[in-house]
């Protein structure tokens, strides 16, 4: 009779088939795209906290009791993977498995196919197996060794190496040695390969096991840690622990390790000393996770462990059926995740109506830039998308930021988790302020309020900036019968300042404002409508609203360069008199009007409105609103929530419009994206306008985790990291980030007849679709196909509207950032033939 994992593997996966073949084993370097990794049947690294502890040993274990079962399943087959193995051909973890499985099957009478082969080799290693052989401009030969035993209708055993080297040594140091190099990129493409190609198999109980090389932070070929290196597949893993003297140390930091990274680890086993160590780990692990005691491993060196093997059969059992119910319960959870979403959720700015189970994207993990999609089909499978809007405009790190990030959140946690901020001083908030004054903050700033969210933020900054206002203009020593005055707000068209009540005052009418979502909405303000500047056809053109029709276009005209737009040059142009009269004359008709109402503050989205529609305004244009307003005595606040730390490639937007503001706001890329934290810097004679000896007269303005200790923490790191050339490799000698938008593919993109405009700057590439008043706007469909188009090319992206935006991290390559746009060009041309 069938085991009860196998009969239900075999039941619930029985429709789930691959059929794709591969005709060779080679396989040329890889291109950097996304990867597919199948999901119908279940696959485990194999890890250990340290080498030697029998990694092999447990799986040769596992592909026992997976396939010399009674009675024998002509339906299964084990796949056995090591990625990488040195001491080649003398030490061949492959080969053991092999061998082993053989006498194994012998001893139990029942017959097993069986293969091993070793594809790619260095060339001392390869010509130990055979000669003339020719390596390859890594230095690694195709070997492609096979050696097997087949068995008409019998199980089957699939054992490979993907990489050998002869040198028993790290596998970083013997690459180093033999002069055969191999990128992360080419040892995941090869994994990927091969478990797809297996996944065609005609077997329909398949067990994948890819066992890694010495232990969880031993580096790989590249010298990254093999921990780092297998991350972007995340498959759930076993962990062979330490049973001498000092292993459960050693087991718990590795499976902290692995923790900290992501992985989800089914089981721990390893082979009993006497010590009793499962029960120390058993406790510390909290029975969440199993921890298994093989039998004592025979010291004997000319003991062929057959015994031994029997004798752990009970264990190794145990395990297998565990990694298989694990596995089923992972893919049930999955498969029920967008419908049970769709029935708890309410998303933000979501139309459930409009939402289908199918359109709801299930994201198993995110590994950098990409999030890790499952889709269920015949081929359940987990692949690989681009965040190209970045989870809102938050995400800035790679992979080996994400880690170093993790640890630092978790070192944080740990030593502080949350400490109240009045009055009070630790490290990570301290550390986090020096460095925005230092930073964003340089040559205007003095003081950092920390509040949760960019929304709060600016609350924070409207209240600075009026009491500011009213100090300045004699408004707080006024009798109470003349405190009668309302304080607004100048604000552009078009921009965007949060969700919150008092956020919602500041901004004009749009489509988050009306009625049906903000009853009490009245638009507290003086909006002007703005001049915007975008790409078209190859040029940069400046459009102004009606407010100007009477200039002549000869006296703005287009720009050759994007550089041309930002150039204080413009500052004595016939347009910046134009401009200043224009905001002088708006701002004496709104007082004169309304005799008890001032304007007490300027908030602008500095250079880019984003939720607005992503446009470009006219640099020159905010840079005369800030002067006309400090002229008045008004103050001015810049909301950076999003434009800020590098998005638009520059750490501070006052580098781009060559100003400063009284007060700004910063959010988002702050933490890169990692956890909430917000921020609100002001000058001196903000903060001054706060003093007095009465409590009522200080900011009573705060959150239950103003500066959270993780929070700054966590933005200190991002700050350090993002600006520095070592730590990321898009800064420049002129501390910017370098261009990451291929200009070529922009400019073909601008040409595109599906095109209305385009705008691209720092880590952002956004284009409007051509579409009629109908079909434009923020709650415009007209861009849904394109989007399913970009998905289905591994690119999640949301639209605003008839605006669909393309966003990277300050971090991310120009070669990226060039694939980003050669699909999404491609698939404008199937846009425009649907």
């Amino acid at each position: 009779m069938l085991s009860v994992t196998t009969t239900l593997l075999r039941h619930r996966l029985r429709h789930l088939r691959h059929r794709i073949r591969f005709n060779s084993t080679a396989i040329s370097p890889p291109p950097p795209h996304s990867f597919h990794l199948p999901l119908n049947h279940p696959t485990y690294l194999i890890w250990a906290a340290n080498t030697s502890l029998g990694k092999t040993l447990v799986s040769t274990g596992i592909a026992a009791s997976f396939l010399l079962q009674q009675p024998s399943s002509s339906a299964a087959k084990l796949l056995y993977l090591k990625p990488i193995q040195t001491g080649f051909p003398s030490d061949s973890d492959s080969r053991f498995v092999y061998s082993k499985l053989d006498s194994l099957s012998l001893r139990r009478r029942i017959p097993i196919s069986i293969s091993n082969s070793v594809l790619r080799s260095s060339l001392p290693a390869a010509e130990s197996m055979r000669s003339n052989v020719e390596p390859s401009n890594n230095g690694m030969c195709d070997l492609n060794f096979r050696e097997e035993k087949m068995v008409t209708g019998a199980p089957e055993l699939s054992c490979k190496t993907l990489f050998a080297w002869e040198a028993a040594i790290s596998p970083h140091l013997a690459s180093e040695r033999e002069n055969a190099t191999v990128d992360d990129s080419l040892v995941l493409r090869m994994i990927e390969k091969c478990l797809t190609e297996e996944m065609g198999s005609e077997k329909s109980d398949l067990l994948c096991l890819v066992e890694t090389a010495g232990g969880v932070a031993s580096p790989g070929p590249s010298g990254t840690l093999q921990c780092d290196l297998y991350r972007p597949f995340r498959l759930p893993g076993i962990l062979v622990g330490d049973g001498r003297l000092g292993g459960i140390s050693g087991t718990i930091a590795a499976y902290e390790s692995l923790k900290l990274r992501g992985y989800d680890i089914a089981a721990v086993v390893f082979e009993d000393h006497g010590l009793v160590n499962e029960v120390p780990l058993t406790s510390y692990l909290r029975n969440k996770v199993p921890v298994l005691v093989l039998p004592p491993i025979p010291k004997d060196p000319s003991d062929d462990l057959i015994e031994w093997f029997l004798e752990s059969d009970s264990v190794f059992k145990d395990l297998k059926e565990r990694m298989v119910l694990t596995y089923l319960a992972r893919l049930e959870r999955l498969n029920g995740m967008a419908k049970q979403a769709g029935e708890v959720f309410w998303w933000p700015f979501t139309q459930h109506r409009l939402v289908h189970e199918e359109g709801v994207t299930v994201i198993d993990s995110r590994c950098g830039e990409n999030f890790s999609i499952y889709k269920a089909s015949e081929t359940s499978s987990l692949t690989q998308q681009f965040d190209a809007c970045a989870s809102w405009w938050t995400q800035g790190p790679d992979p080996a930021f994400q880690a170093e990030l993790a640890r630092e959140m978790g070192y944080t946690a740990a030593r502080f988790g949350h400490v109240m901020f009045p009055e009070n001083v630790y490290e990570p908030a301290l550390k986090c302020a020096e460095l925005l004054l230092e930073g964003v903050g340089k040559g205007w700033a003095s003081r950092v309020y920390f509040s949760d969210n960019g929304s709060t933020a600016i609350e924070i900054a409207l209240k600075m900036a009026f009491r500011k206002f009213c100090v300045d203009h004699d408004f707080c020593e006024a009798t109470e019968e003349e405190k009668h005055i309302e304080v607004k707000v100048l604000a552009l068209r078009g921009s965007y300042h949060g969700d919150t009540l008092g956020a919602m005052e500041a901004q004009a009418a749009s489509p988050y404002t009306g009625f049906l979502q903000q009853p009490w909405y009245t638009g507290r303000g003086l909006f002007l409508d703005p001049p915007t500047v975008f790409l078209s056809n190859g040029a940069w053109n400046l459009s102004l609203p009606g407010s100007f029709s009477e200039i002549p276009p000869e006296e703005y005209g287009t720009f050759t360069t994007r550089d041309e737009i930002f150039d204080k040059s413009r500052d004595t142009s016939i347009l910046a008199t134009i401009y200043s009269a224009h905001v002088s004359k708006h701002l004496q008709e709104y007082s004169g009007v309304r005799q008890s109402t001032h304007v007490g503050a300027l908030i602008i989205e500095p250079v880019i409105h984003g939720a607005g529609g992503m446009h470009m305004v006219d640099p020159l244009f905010q840079r005369v609103l800030v002067n006309e307003c400090r002229n008045r005595k008004i103050p001015v606040i810049f909301d950076e929530v999003f434009t800020g730390f590098w998005r638009l490639g520059v750490e501070t937007t006052t580098e781009l419009l060559g100003c400063t503001p009284d007060i700004a706001c910063f959010a988002k890329l702050l933490t890169a994206g990692m956890v909430p934290l917000a921020v609100t810097l002001a000058t001196d004679a903000v903060f001054d306008s706060f003093s007095g000896d009465s409590k009522l007269k200080a900011l009573l303005h705060g959150h239950s985790y103003s500066a959270h200790a993780m929070g700054c923490a966590t933005a200190a790191k991002a700050i350090q990291w993002f600006k520095d050339p070592e730590t990321n490799h898009n800064i420049t000698s002129e501390r910017t980030l370098r261009e990451l938008w291929d200009e070529e593919l922009v400019q073909q993109i601008s040409y595109h007849s599906a095109v209305q405009r385009v705008v691209v700057l720092g880590t952002l590439f956004a284009l409007e679709l051509k579409a009629d008043a109908s079909n434009s706007g923020y709650a415009s469909l007209y861009a849904k196909s394109l989007l399913e188009m970009l998905r289905e090319d591994g690119i999640f992206t949301r639209p605003l509207g008839n605006v669909i935006y393309l966003m990277c991290g300050p971090c991310t390559s120009p070669e990226i950032c060039r694939r980003l746009l050669t699909k999404l060009y491609k698939r404008l041309g199937d846009f425009n033939r649907r």
